[in-house]
């Protein structure tokens, strides 16, 4: 797994594999399976991850809280409703509103969160790998892969069970047979897409 630190320099390199696997998924995947898929690496990949450590989700998110959970939210923080949304929250859409501040507010120096189990659904349900329609919804996981280090993973280990060959930038199928090809420039000075995080002209360019 990778760490919270290096997800963005991580996530940049595989960026266009990422939208062309999910293009991949959305003409040739069965919904089902592939949400049994992403149930079954979520399961496995969040049971030994420690989310306190990492929090990225709460740096770079807004989080969004229905107006009706307002009153017992402000009550846990033992303030008045008015008072909790003039300093923590501004109109979202029309049931509900949305954090002030990325990162978080709520978010503390353990990683743990000021309202606890009264976070918003959309908090908790964060970065619903476990839930139903994956397929409509790839554009996200494909973006929160450069957020959450767990999304990167399971990213990674689907395009292994669909026999992705990242290296050589083409997927096929269980024959081998190439679907789709990735033609991309590389710079003297972009970094080695061989992930050693040196610059091509000082890696395997000069080889």
């Amino acid at each position: 797994m990778i760490t919270p630190e290096e997800i963005e320099y991580r996530a940049a390199q595989v960026e266009e594999e990422n939208y062309a696997f999910r293009t991949y998924l959305k003409m040739h995947a069965d919904p089902a399976k592939l949400d049994q898929q992403f149930l079954e690496l979520h399961k496995e990949l969040f049971s030994s991850y420690d989310c306190n450590g990492c929090r990225r989700c709460c740096k770079k998110y807004h989080g969004e809280i229905k107006k009706a959970d307002v009153e017992k939210i402000a009550a846990s923080l033992e303030m008045e409703p008015d008072r909790f949304i003039s300093e923590y929250l501004v109109e979202n859409e029309e049931d509900t509103y949305k954090t002030k501040n990325a990162p978080c507010d709520f978010l503390q120096s353990d990683g743990s969160c000021l309202i606890g189990e009264n976070r918003p659904d959309s908090c908790k349900a964060f970065p619903y790998t476990d839930c139903p329609d994956r397929m409509g919804s790839l554009l996200s996981i494909v973006q929160n892969a450069s957020v959450c280090p767990v999304v990167f993973e399971i990213l990674e280990r689907l395009k292994k069970e669909y026999h992705f060959d990242k290296y050589n930038s083409y997927y096929s199928d269980n024959q081998g047979n190439p679907y789709v090809r990735i033609k991309k420039k590389i710079f003297p000075n972009d970094p080695c897409p061989c992930g050693s995080g040196i610059k091509y002209k000082k890696c395997c360019g000069k080889k």
